[in-house]
């Protein structure tokens, strides 16, 4: 399903974790609120659609700042084109584009997405993931997690969102994630919990426009990538 048309495109779902990596749930499911009307949206791609039978809403307009809507850019960086570069310290991802461009999202960072640098490939992705315990987690917090030991469904309150790219390296999972969010009030925010996170809007874009296999580039929270 190709999503660049300027009105397809939407949000919604939590996705927070801890240190040990984007497995770790600081908030489990919730409610959706504070979504704005098609009417009150500036930029379409950020509007209402739908999305393998779920409904994504429309991006707050508050929330579309010229920063936080993905955009082509200048990209001096030395990565290659079909990069995945990601910045945390600035909050921004970048996908290399040729001749010295790239699109570049606006992004939510936890701690997690602090805590890994270098590089990694997308060995797989999907769309409105799951999302189980682990073992860990239900041992330190069973009445926390012991609800969700069966897993969660993906859904509007999954906390992976729409989508989800996994990242590995060297044919082991890094537990990094980049992921959709319901809460985009956290969009070029540093949070308590979690990965990257993105709009659901963007991260499907994204999604749609890298296959399996990519590489990423993680940037240290000491350097920026463009």
């Amino acid at each position: 399903m190709t999503l660049r048309n300027a009105h397809r495109t939407g949000l919604l779902a939590a996705a927070l974790l801890t240190m040990a990596g984007c497995s770790s749930v600081g908030e489990l499911p919730r409610t959706v609120l504070g979504y704005a009307a098609p009417s009150l949206i500036g930029d379409p791609r950020y509007a209402t659609f739908e999305d393998s039978g779920r409904t994504i809403p429309a991006i707050p307009a508050a929330h579309l700042t010229d920063e936080n809507r993905r955009q082509i850019v200048d990209f001096a960086g030395s990565e290659a084109p079909g990069t995945i570069v990601v910045d945390p310290a600035a909050h921004f991802l970048y996908l290399v584009e040729e001749n010295g461009k790239a699109m570049r999202y606006r992004v939510g960072v936890g701690k997690a997405g602090f805590a890994f640098t270098g590089n990694a490939t997308i060995a797989r992705k999907a769309e409105w993931p799951g999302w189980t315990p682990t073992p860990n987690m239900l041992k330190r917090e069973p009445e926390r997690f012991g609800p969700y030991a069966s897993g969660l469904e993906g859904g509007l309150g999954n906390p992976l969102g729409a989508r989800a790219l996994y990242l590995y390296r060297g044919g082991r999972d890094t537990y990094y994630r980049i992921h959709g969010t319901n809460e985009p009030s956290t969009i070029g925010r540093s949070v308590s919990s979690g990965c990257i996170r993105m709009f659901n809007q963007d991260v499907i874009d994204l999604e749609d426009r890298v296959p399996v296999g990519a590489n990423v580039v993680v940037r240290s929270a000491l350097g920026t990538a463009a």
